[in-house]
């Protein structure tokens, strides 16, 4: 294989190289590995979320949250993993409901603020500028800027280690009609959704196909 190769060719070259061919076959032998890293989590790209909870006004809060995903398509379940320390945390804790709110480009820099500032020392929904708005079978708010927000109330709550996911069934969604065509089909990437990479924040690249494209017949 290719490594094989490669390993071989610089065993050969080795004895006869001078410093500055030492010095390009070693790069070169380098560019091709793969490194080994610790443990981690590298799951990326990821939806950067803004998840709203509180039943009341006064306790309505924001949090951004990147660690979600959806569990099971029938019944329709999801899942937010939520550090014990943060102040949605007890929040949830106690409704044991909250609402999956997708973000924007435009809702960027709500969405990043929500992440570093606390809803102990501010009120989220205030300082962004983004309006809560009722939800259908919860208590916790919905983000009315959001194209697309998902009710959840919680089933299950699993330690897990520096977060605690909470196991959540989906009761309602919420959709913004202006991402609908005509005949009811949903078009999310019109709104321009937000994701989270490594430590960034990123707009979606290029069209490449939709789901099973790749054994579809010509016509």
């Amino acid at each position: 294989d290719r490594d094989f190769v490669v390993t071989c060719s610089f065993n050969f070259l080795l004895p006869f190289a001078t410093p500055t061919l030492l010095i390009y076959l070693l790069f070169f032998k380098l560019s091709l590995m793969k490194l080994d890293w610790k443990p981690g989590t590298m799951i990326y790209p990821l939806p950067a979320l803004l998840v709203s909870c509180g039943e009341t006004p006064e306790e309505y809060n924001l949090i951004t949250v990147a660690w979600a995903g959806t569990l099971c398509t029938n019944p329709a379940m999801c899942y937010i993993s939520v550090r014990p320390e943060r102040h949605s945390y007890e929040l949830i804790k106690k409704s044991m409901e909250f609402v999956i709110n997708l973000t924007t480009e435009e809702m960027a820099h709500a969405t990043d603020w929500c992440g570093v500032r606390s809803g102990r020392d501010y009120q989220k929904f205030e300082e962004t500028g983004l309006t809560p708005a009722p939800a259908s079978c919860v208590k916790a708010p919905i983000v009315e800027e959001s194209p697309l927000s998902i009710e959840c109330r919680v089933k299950e709550i699993v330690s897990l280690g520096s977060h605690d996911m909470f196991i959540a069934e989906v009761l309602n969604v919420k959709a913004d009609d202006r991402y609908l065509d005509a005949e009811g089909k949903w078009h999310l990437e019109q709104s321009n959704p937000l994701v989270y990479l490594h430590g960034g924040y990123y707009g979606l690249g290029n069209f490449i196909g939709r789901f099973g494209f790749s054994v579809k017949k010509e016509d």
